[in-house]
């Protein structure tokens, strides 16, 4: 009978379930590391929340560990390479919460509507300042969404039903299914010009890192009310105090924290700001959710073999997985450059499997792609869940298999169509293992997708691989592998370079002052 054990506080009828699929489970919670540590070896899996933080050292010390749940979305508390490596399984429960998270962010915004927690305090001072909080209304303003997945989607239908209008910007939003919700599909400068009320609901990835920016605060209209109860690091904490004390932005409230626990943010105490622990997922309803959901999910894999919501798994069957194990890494790097070099904007996305890949299972190569594209922008998404996500923004997914044989023997061709038209790359397996580059954008060029590397578009003219060593060298950025491919002599060039480290964005800037490039793009393969 597999045994797992429940590290972290939550509710029984998680116990409950995975006693009533035949699996022995024990609720130990509030032990300390190295408790955990002697412990952990006599369990085949183990349900948390938040507290436990499974380590390195945790994970070695689990020798019959094979599967982690985390009953929520966020698993920063997991080292998922490390339980990789080790061939543990590591699960989440992504929308469990949804419905909470979405209503607080409409409580927030509500509070700051009406100033209810300045109210309540001067109230209850014994204080009667009924004409200093005068609020506004939310019908008929504007609601700005930046991200429109599950919550957000929650969020526009519930700001719907209180006859607001929305604009959102999701660059996996597309025109159909933003009639679909309801709302308006807008660039980001227009969002920020036209909202009366900003709320955030994007992971935090490269991408959206600062997304609200001092420079991105400066666009919004004067007045503005911005709710964030998504992701700490989506907001510049300080350029938010500037922008509400010069009035900019006309009131913010924020469940989330660049630094948590968060005891001392420069925001606290500036007038009209609220903020809240990290409440999204607090209430009973969701925290029930997510206890049943990680239990049914990891009862199914431990006693069946199924898998559902993984971050490190594909759904697979035993005979199908050594011969998809190479084509899968294939295709989540063509995805992944497809994400990386023409990710907005994005309607339909096509993927061919040609030769020897058209004799194969094309469901887990189309989602190896799916999650490769839309890994740029979520730190959740995985093989399992990225076709339900490319769905709910009504992306349009096509699969195409042809069994003739081309150039190569076997060929993984990744298509998509965006506002600036169709962008394709695809790629084949040298020796039959070796993912390997073959046409980028309508270009020959043959290339390694590992590591940091960078992409440049330019003039094919003499000299130019001259001026872009010297500017790499002089920076300190040193060329691994060099790639080059072009339409013809004296036309469009592309290059793809493998470097040791990132480049710097300051490096970033000279290469594009560099005579005749049109575009220079830093890429990152895992």
């Amino acid at each position: 009978m597999p045994k797992v054990l429940i590290s972290d506080k939550m509710s029984p009828l998680a116990a409950q379930i995975f006693r009533e699929r035949g699996v022995e489970v024990d609720e130990i919670t509030g032990e300390t590391k190295d408790q955990l540590i002697a412990r952990i070896g006599e369990y085949d899996g183990l349900a948390i929340r938040s507290s436990t933080k499974v380590t390195k050292e945790i994970l070695a010390a689990a020798t019959n560990l094979k599967v982690i749940g985390r009953a929520g979305i966020g698993v920063d508390n997991v080292d998922i390479p490390a339980a990789s490596a080790q061939g543990v399984v590591v699960m989440n429960t992504p929308f469990g919460n949804s419905i909470t998270t979405a209503e607080h962010a409409i409580a927030l915004m509500f509070a700051l509507a009406r100033q209810l927690p300045e109210a309540d305090a001067s109230t209850q001072a014994g204080k009667w300042e009924k004409n200093r909080f005068m609020g506004v209304e939310l019908t008929g303003k504007t609601l700005g969404l930046i991200g429109a997945g599950n919550i957000g989607s929650i969020v526009a239908d519930r700001a719907l039903g209180l006859k607001m209008k929305v604009v959102a910007y999701d660059p996996f939003l597309t025109a159909d299914r933003a009639v679909e919700l309801g709302i308006e599909k807008a660039d980001l400068d227009t969002l920020l010009a036209k909202a009366d009320f900003i709320t955030l609901h994007t992971p935090l990835t490269d991408q959206t890192r600062n997304i609200l920016s001092r420079e991105n605060l400066a666009k919004t209209k004067k007045g503005v009310r911005i709710i964030n109860c998504a992701r700490g690091g989506l907001i510049d904490e300080a350029a938010l105090k500037d922008a509400l004390d010069s009035g900019q932005v006309g009131g913010a409230a924020l469940d989330v924290f660049v630094e948590e626990p968060a005891t001392a943010s420069p925001l606290f105490n500036t007038p009209n700001f609220i903020s809240t622990p990290h409440l999204g997922a607090s209430t009973n309803e969701a925290q029930v959710n997510v206890a049943l959901q990680v239990a049914e999910q990891m009862a199914d894999f431990l006693v069946t073999g199924g898998v559902t919501n993984a971050l490190n798994m594909p759904s697979l069957s035993a005979e199908e997985a050594p011969k998809l194990k190479p084509y899968m890494a294939l295709a989540e790097r063509l995805g992944s450059l497809v994400g990386q070099l023409a990710h907005d904007g994005l309607t339909a996305i096509s993927v061919e499997m040609e030769g020897a890949a058209a004799a194969l299972n094309p469901k887990p190569i189309t989602s190896a792609v799916l999650a490769g594209l839309m890994r740029v922008h979520s730190d959740t998404v995985n093989m399992v869940n990225a076709p339900f996500l490319a769905r709910e923004r009504g992306m349009d997914v096509r699969e195409v298999r042809r069994e003739r044989e081309g150039d190569y023997h076997t060929m993984v061709r990744v298509t998509v169509a965006t506002q600036a038209g169709e962008r394709s790359v695809a790629g084949t397996l040298f020796g039959n293992t070796a993912p390997r580059l073959v046409e980028l954008f309508g270009i020959k060029v043959e290339a390694d997708l590992a590591g940091d590397m960078l992409y440049i578009v330019n003039e094919d003219a003499p000299g130019f691989i001259g001026r872009l060593g010297s500017t790499l060298g002089e920076a300190g950025v040193n060329i691994g592998t060099f790639h080059l491919g072009r339409r013809d002599a004296g036309g469009e060039a592309v290059l793809l370079l493998s470097v040791d480290t990132p480049v710097p964005a300051a490096v970033l800037d000279a290469i594009l002052k560099l005579p005749g490039v049109k575009r220079a793009t830093a890429l990152k393969f895992d």
